[in-house]
């Protein structure tokens, strides 16, 4: 049986050996309590490597807490940018379809694993609440699982449920989990998704993330019927199409009648919707990522975001201005399964520009990585327009880019590219 420990006077040393690599969830998985313990006590404890996926909205981690603690995770978003920004965070190129298979053959290494639960249900069952992606694998490699037991943390559906036996220390808690406010949505936004919205039909499955274009989309397709989704994270937006109705999950081929994710994430508008309600489901990332899972959806469309495009339709998700702001995440994991089912799409939206309309974001020649290849490009989304690419030759790509670029940078757009047409460049 798991011991109990009372956070207040919790000692890591004993417990944390110097060398150990240590998990945690990301996002509104994160264990609050235990990771703001761990780097009071780094010193104590001695070095140690992190693991903390590439999303984090605490603003718990420093770049001072570097000093003991290697910090590694596979992108920067939200306040993770500060750690790179400080050379503090060391990333992990990959696809998230590829995290689990990490963890399960040592790749990355999870000797002790923080995770936060929801109080156990009456046949003794501990929720992942609110993040489910690659927490189970992780725990079924760690020598210690310590588990934050979290009052307010909400039981959800899982694919798998943690049980006493494979808990080492309960740390009981009760706070708010992190929660991550709507961002405005401004015309812009709502030109990209009206544009998005073309290709989202009555039964439509819908793969998307968050922030104020995934927002825009989802608050303009609530006349639509029998929609579904099967995505990474859902947010309160999607509880908003759910019960008005709209998203019903009954097309879907399998999975029916239900909302899958790996993650909650947003206000606890959508925690409490989600609280033992049997409609949604959180699955690890074998099952919302995987190409084998995503090509039986049909009719699914995925739906992405940007840094830039080049005009023959590489994506760069990952860097802006010479930053690491992003992640390779599940993008290209979502835009190859969805163009794998029959009758799937794939969208990247962006804005057409960045800082205040000063930079294009589409591009002749990408400022950073390559996240998505151009093989891969089937439809580009701004405010000016839809770029359909699949099958398109790179001359006809070109042309398309540049139709839905900002008027202002057509013209040096069209002038780049005939420059690099003509010396066979692209």
């Amino acid at each position: 049986m798991p011991q109990e420990l009372d956070s207040r006077n919790l000692d890591f040393t004993g417990i944390i050996r110097p060398g150990d690599h240590i998990v945690w969830g990301q996002g509104s998985g994160e264990p609050q309590t235990l990771v703001e313990l761990l780097v009071e006590q780094r010193h104590r404890i001695g070095h140690a490597t992190v693991f903390l996926g590439g999303i984090a909205y605490t603003p718990t981690l420093k770049p001072e807490h570097a000093d003991v603690l290697t910090f590694t995770g596979y992108g920067a978003i939200g306040n993770l940018r500060a750690l790179v920004k400080a050379n503090a965070l060391q990333t992990i190129p990959l696809h998230l379809s590829q995290l689990v298979p990490y963890f399960n053959d040592g790749t990355i290494r999870s000797d002790v694993v923080f995770v936060q639960v929801s109080p156990p249900n009456d046949h003794g069952e501990y929720s992942f609440s609110l993040t489910n992606d690659y927490q189970q694998a992780a725990i079924a490699k760690a020598r210690v699982v310590i588990a934050e037991v979290n009052e307010q943390a909400p039981w959800t559906y899982c694919d798998a449920y943690l049980t006493a036996s494979q808990i080492d220390y309960i740390v009981p808690v009760s706070r708010p989990p992190v929660t991550l406010d709507a961002r405005p949505i401004g015309e812009v936004e709502r030109e990209i998704a009206r544009h998005v919205g073309c290709y989202i039909e009555d039964g439509t499955t819908i793969q998307i993330g968050i922030g104020a274009i995934p927002d825009a989309v989802m608050a303009s397709i609530g006349d639509r019927r029998d929609l579904g989704i099967h995505s990474g994270l859902i947010s309160d937006r999607v509880a908003d199409l759910i019960e008005s109705g709209a998203m019903t999950n009954a097309r879907k081929p399998i999975d029916t009648g239900i909302a899958v994710c790996c993650s909650l994430i947003g206000t606890g508008r959508v925690y409490r919707f989600g609280h033992r309600n049997p409609a949604i489901k959180i699955f690890t990332l074998m099952h919302t990522h995987r190409s084998e899972v995503l090509c039986q959806l049909g009719k699914i469309v995925a739906i992405n975001s940007a840094v830039e495009a080049d005009l023959t339709g590489q994506i760069n998700a990952e860097v802006a201005s010479g930053a690491y702001i992003g992640a390779v995440g599940g993008q290209v994991d979502f835009v190859r399964g969805a163009q794998l089912a029959a009758g799937g799409r794939s969208v990247i939206a962006m804005p057409a520009t960045a800082r205040d309309g000063k930079l294009s974001r589409v591009v002749a020649r990408l400022t950073g990585p390559v996240t998505t290849a151009r093989s891969d490009a089937d439809i580009i989304v701004t405010e000016f327009g839809a770029a359909e690419l699949r099958g398109q030759p790179l001359a006809e790509r070109v042309r398309r880019m540049i139709a839905i670029a900002h008027p202002k940078f057509r013209e040096p757009l069209e002038r780049d590219a005939h420059e690099l047409l003509r010396r066979g460049a692209f």
